[in-house]
């Protein structure tokens, strides 16, 4: 099924506002998710070329509505939420609309296997859990984020 709606995200709605990046998001990104047992069925090799059909399908509407400027696709593996999303946008790959860091990869076989081989959202494992640092420990920590890995690709007319 995973399969059907990475294709199925090519001929949605799709809107090119540079003027209106919000509206771009909300139409545009897409979450996508799969039961344990179809994770386990499905290869990164499948699963990838499912996402480079999908953005060549967008590259072509793009091209077809004649917008100009530069647009860009882009997936990632929300771990938290147990989901693979992706988004079109009016921005370069390098200005993508994340809150907090990411990473561009060349490569989205990692992204799609974090998810395939990733655990139930929600779910913690006994063996996962650590103890809570009381709060001056947290200060002197400070906090570990590891960036958002993000595979993008250009889709549209102009060059970044």
């Amino acid at each position: 099924m995973l399969l059907t709606w990475i294709a199925e995200v090519a001929d949605e709605p799709l809107v090119l506002e540079p003027a209106d990046r919000r509206v771009e998001w909300v139409t545009n990104t897409w979450s996508l998710s799969a039961e344990a047992e179809d994770r386990r069925s499905l290869s990164v090799s499948a699963v990838l070329t499912a996402f480079e059909r999908t953005a060549s399908a967008i590259r072509v509407r793009i091209r077809e509505l004649g917008f100009p400027g530069v647009a860009t696709f882009s997936v990632w593996h929300d771990e938290q939420a147990g989901q693979l999303r992706c988004s079109t946008g009016s921005v370069p790959a390098d200005a993508l609309p994340f809150g907090d860091a990411y990473v561009l990869s060349d490569d989205l076989g990692p992204v799609i296997e974090g998810f395939l081989v990733g655990g139930e959202p929600g779910v913690t494992a006994w063996s996962g859990l650590e103890g809570v640092p009381n709060a001056s420990e947290q200060a002197v920590a400070g906090p570990d984020l590891v960036p958002l890995r993000v595979w993008a690709t250009s889709v549209g007319a102009a060059a970044h």
